[in-house]
């Protein structure tokens, strides 16, 4: 028998099921607690107990036994579904979940994070939204963000604009924070929208006390009504709950761990603050208004693009690697203005010959690239490597991926890289963004 089998074996003869108080006995020990299902991943062949401490504990079932102190319930997570009201005199938001905190719950009996909240659930644990707007709610997909791939940003697209399409006046998409700014470019790049398209977050589950979703989520519906005709990301704008900042989806990168004011702008300013439930518009901003452009769609895309950061000692392994399992184009965090090791140099030719774009950016993630000023700066370029400007590296693996689904010939993907898009590159890098 495998250790899962033994396991369910073990809870079958004593009778036992999650959620039940259980006392256990091992070599003179006991232990009492709340059964708890096991964390997806973990070894079988043990229990988890939630001690009256509140403190988990795992217990190797070999040499127990094990008594029915009182049964319980396995726990529930969402809310009953009920109608959502509406009022015809407010705008008709869509919230589209894709999972992450804040479409997460805590388990208080396990305390362990489950990404299980729907968008409807969204609205339910935050009542104050009904002040807002009416609300088409649906849950696209329910991942923690490091789960987040390609296709993903292609079903979201989509999705996105049928509802637009459908005549909603603005969107919310409640993410994960870990990858929230590359979906916000892929966005950005993918669609063309006459109403704003809002990303937003939480670095803690919206059902806790100390979370910072209902801020968030708020201030993402007042910005989905706002003028602003583009995608964005609403998120925290310092460690309280007094403002939110926005920011331009190709433009904005997440800063810190777990600080609730971790996403910044990068190399632009924020586009606007939203405070005291009013929002105002950055006025060196100059954005695309609502209902001047018609919604367009382009999710062509090649997800087969490798991210590589560049380090002290960086073999030429890496570059051959992606060349030789077929990877379609390759970006490049480099050292400062945009270096790598000079014996990097031939194998970007070789990637040059073989048709495959290779994009520069840099670690310093603040800043502009510029090849032109060291000499092997030079080198890289006559290698053939195309500047990422100011452009975040992830933002930069974003636009290739999107560059590639659009073209396969290494110039015109070149044109694209170097075409302001969807507001990714700035004309100049202002200080005044670093310093503030």
């Amino acid at each position: 028998m495998t250790y899962k089998e033994v396991a369910n074996k073990y809870l079958e003869d004593y009778g036992l099921s999650i959620g039940d108080t259980i006392l256990i006995n091992k070599k003179d020990i006991t232990y009492e607690g709340i059964l708890l299902d096991r964390a997806e991943g973990q070894e079988d062949g043990y229990l988890v107990l939630k001690l009256s401490s509140g403190y988990n504990i795992g217990v190797a079932i070999d040499n127990t036994t094990a008594k029915l102190i009182e049964k319980g319930e396995k726990p529930k997570i969402g809310y009953e579904k009920s109608e959502i009201p509406h009022d015809p005199t407010k705008e008709n938001i869509s919230i589209i979940s894709t999972g992450g905190t804040v479409s997460s719950v805590i388990d208080y009996k396990t305390g362990a994070v489950h990404p299980k909240f729907t968008a409807f659930d969204l609205v339910k644990a935050n009542p104050e939204l009904l002040d807002y707007a009416n609300y088409n709610v649906k849950a696209l997909y329910n991942i923690l963000s490091e789960n987040m791939h390609p296709k993903y940003w292609v079903e979201a697209s989509k999705e996105i604009a049928n509802d637009i399409s459908d005549g909603c006046d603005g969107v919310v998409i409640a993410h994960g924070t870990d990858t929230m700014h590359y979906t916000s470019a892929a966005l950005s790049f993918m669609i063309k929208t006459p109403v704003p398209i809002v990303i937003t977050g939480a670095q803690r589950s919206s059902d806790r006390p100390s979370s910072d979703a209902n801020i968030n989520l708020i201030n993402s519906v007042i910005a989905a009504k706002s003028d602003i005709a583009e995608v964005s990301v609403c998120m925290h704008g310092s460690l309280n709950d007094s403002y939110t900042y926005l920011h331009k989806g190709t433009k904005v990168r997440k800063m810190h761990t777990s600080r609730r004011d971790t996403f910044r702008s990068i190399n632009a300013e924020p586009v606007a603050k939203i405070q005291n439930r009013e929002l105002k518009i950055n006025p060196d901003y100059n954005y695309i208004k609502r209902g001047t452009q018609n919604l367009q769609l382009n999710t062509n895309i090649e997800d087969k693009v490798g991210l590589i950061k560049s380090f002290p000692g960086i073999s030429e392994e890496y570059i051959e690697y992606h060349i030789d399992n077929g990877y379609k184009g390759i970006v490049i965090e480099g050292t400062g203005l945009g270096h790598v090791p000079n014996n990097l140099i031939d194998s970007f030719k070789r990637a040059k010959n073989e048709n495959i774009p290779i994009v520069m950016t840099s670690q310093c993630i603040y800043g502009r690239v510029n090849m032109n000023v060291y000499s092997t700066g030079r080198e890289i370029l006559d290698s053939g490597v195309i500047s990422g400007l100011d452009m975040t590296p992830e933002t930069a693996y974003v636009k290739l991926c999107w560059a590639l689904g659009q073209s396969d010939d290494r110039e015109e993907v070149n044109k694209i890289m170097h075409k302001n898009m969807a507001g990714e590159i700035s004309d100049k890098t202002s200080i005044k963004c670093f310093l503030n």
